[in-house]
């Protein structure tokens, strides 16, 4: 911004307290610049031509000041240099929120954020790092998350980082007292309240062909910006927003990144790179827990896109975290490979990248998989995966649960209860069978 352009801010800013009369413009005026100068009172004659009343809002400050740059009594102050103004006293409003669709709580100052979050002001600015003293500094004794790299199925790693407890229980808070106010779109299934994978499968069960679709690196390609963005949205002034957005993402240092396993293989290398790319700048953190609900906000653009283009082409769409899946009559089957590089386009003008290995289009002849459920006929567990589940429970019953604890699972009872708890879920009778042998296993004899 120019020197020019910063007086002419200054003189917006003053001027939007108002009141809206010569003699208080001028006077404010005189308050920016240290001394009312020859040229004040034309100025605030053209603005009060141009606009009727105080600006309200950033936006109509920032048309204000726009104007006054390019008075003509303006320049000529710059220009003629007989005394080049010089900002004295910046003068702003008080920050408020601005209008938002949400009932989200207000917080228009950093104190008042503070309270919201029952924190110190200054704590805040830390965990939020706005001055970026951790990616100039970096410690592991500073660092608020715990990194790790945990393998894919597919090929290369995932980036994991979880929140040391100070920092996770502020971001519990933005969750339960911000981001909860505000609804995801009706087709993102994923990390919302009543949804479930259950409900994502449901809407493409019976359908003659069903296309699935993976976003790669879905919370690492969410960067800063599209954050900051979110809780603008959301009403909160820039400030706070910049806080928020701070609190709620992170960067990996340079020498982090580097225990990455690189790839084997040059295939793998683009997708290294931008995993890096990413990683090293501001991102959502994958095992923060304000990063599933910001991902839905922050998807919400690519999933009224899809949702509308699935809509016109008669089909059905839904989201559950990074997997989309479409579905539809045969007319789809017939055309699906067509509608997948239309939505491949859409997710990349959204900021998002598919997966195309893991692309699959799957007609009624073949077994149709959503989010690991068999959608052929209804929503149902594999029957691959309940024989599996039912061997080694029959195998827990016979030998002893230790034999079966390959995975050295710390608490292997409560494991097997949570993948029995899908299985009721989705097939009540099915998982009543996998409940009974379970109850009858002998835990006495095990740590499990």
């Amino acid at each position: 911004m120019s020197f020019r352009s910063l007086v002419a801010h200054a003189l917006a800013s003053a001027f939007s307290i108002g009141p809206w009369k010569p003699a208080a413009l001028r006077q404010l005026g005189a308050e920016v610049l240290g001394g009312e100068p020859y040229w004040m009172a034309s100025l605030v004659a053209s603005v009060r031509r141009r606009f009727r009343q105080p600006p309200d809002g950033e936006e109509e400050v920032e048309h204000l000041a726009a104007f006054i740059e390019s008075r003509a009594s303006f320049v000529d102050a710059f220009v003629s240099r007989r005394r080049l103004p010089h900002i004295r006293r910046w003068i702003a409003p008080p920050p408020t929120m601005g209008p938002t669709p949400w009932p989200v709580p207000p917080a228009a100052t950093l104190v008042e954020l503070a309270v919201l979050l029952e924190a110190e002001p200054a704590e805040l600015e830390w965990f939020a790092d706005v001055r970026r003293y951790l990616r100039r500094n970096p410690s592991p004794r500073l660092e608020h998350y715990h990194c790790s790299w945990m393998p894919k199925r597919s090929g290369g790693h995932r980036l994991i980082e979880i929140p040391k407890p100070r920092i996770k229980a502020v971001q519990r808070r933005v969750l339960h007292r911000i981001l909860d106010a505000i609804p995801a779109h009706a087709r993102a299934e994923g990390f919302v309240r009543g949804r479930s994978a259950l409900s994502h499968a449901a809407h493409h069960a019976g359908c003659a062909a069903v296309l699935c679709l993976d976003l790669e690196d879905f919370f690492t390609s969410i960067p800063y910006g599209r954050v900051f963005h979110a809780f603008r949205a959301a009403g909160y002034p820039r400030p706070i927003a910049r806080v928020l957005a701070g609190l709620c993402t992170t960067e990996l240092p340079l020498a982090r990144f580097a225990s990455c396993p690189r790839p084997e293989s040059s295939a793998a290398l683009p997708h290294f790179q931008r995993l890096r790319r990413s990683a090293l700048c501001r991102h959502l953190p994958q095992g923060a827990p304000t990063s599933p609900a910001l991902a839905n906000l922050c998807a919400l653009g690519l999933d009224r896109r899809l949702s509308g283009a699935a809509a016109a082409a008669g089909l059905e769409y839904s989201r559950y975290a990074d997997d989309l899946a479409f579905s539809g009559g045969d007319a789809f089957a017939r055309g699906a490979k067509d509608f997948a590089t239309l939505a491949a386009g859409i997710a990349l003008d959204e900021g998002f990248e598919v997966n195309f290995r893991k692309t699959r289009i799957m007609r009624r002849a073949t077994r149709q998989r959503v989010c690991g459920l068999v959608v052929n006929e209804r929503p149902n567990i594999a029957r691959r995966d309940y024989d599996q589940l039912k061997a080694v429970l029959t195998n827990c019953l016979r030998h002893g649960a230790a034999s079966q604890n390959r995975d050295e699972h710390a608490d292997f009872r409560g494991h097997l209860r949570g993948r029995i708890a899908w299985v009721e879920a989705v097939a009540p009778a099915r998982g009543a069978k996998l409940r009974a042998l379970l109850d009858a296993i002998d835990w006495t004899t095990t740590s499990g």
